[in-house]
């Protein structure tokens, strides 16, 4: 593990402190730990994009690299895969109907360049997934792009509280302005 990796997880665990989930354990029949389900509300939606992004920039800034906003476009191709996910009962990039990452970025106007999306399908919070991806080398250094300025983040809630995470990232097309 990096030198740098280690002070970023530790940044990492105390934003994940900050999340309300229960934290009581249930042991199942096979004697191992049962998952906790997450629930997110409609009213959480805010707190749980806003927590992902400053995770993001807590590891970034440990890395020397510029901050990220949410976008809103990115953020609503997000939200379209996560659902989609869900239908397909499958974690991966291309969409029922045979859509790409760019192609879902491009049909929500997206102005700016696609620059990566990172998917999960787990019972767990927004930063043990975050953890998840940065622990991992290709879905780390999609995060840690220095071009990244921009993402957008969302997910799908099955009823059994399966959640199923889209972050999509990009950057502003130069002289294009600020974020949406």
């Amino acid at each position: 593990m990096s030198r740098h990796l280690i002070p970023a997880l530790a940044a990492l665990a105390a934003l994940s402190a900050c999340a309300t989930a229960n934290t009581a354990t249930r042991i199942g029949p096979d004697g191992r730990p049962m998952p906790v389900v997450y629930r997110i509300s409609a009213s959480d939606e805010p707190r749980v994009r806003a927590r992902m992004r400053d995770g993001i920039n807590a590891v970034r800034e440990q890395r020397g690299l510029s901050p990220v906003e949410l976008n809103t476009e990115l953020t609503s191709a997000a939200a379209t895969h996560s659902r989609d996910m869900s239908r397909q009962s499958r974690p991966w990039h291309f969409g029922s109907d045979g859509s790409t990452p760019l192609e879902r970025v491009n049909r929500v106007g997206y102005s700016g360049r696609f620059l990566g999306e990172l998917v999960s399908e787990t019972y767990e919070t927004e930063l043990e997934t975050l953890t998840a991806w940065m622990e991992n080398r290709e879905t780390r250094s999609i995060l840690l792009d220095p071009n990244m300025r921009e993402i957008g983040f969302a997910w799908h809630q099955d009823p059994n509280g399966k959640l199923w995470w889209t972050l999509t990232t990009g950057a502003p097309r130069a002289g294009s302005g600020a974020t949406s």
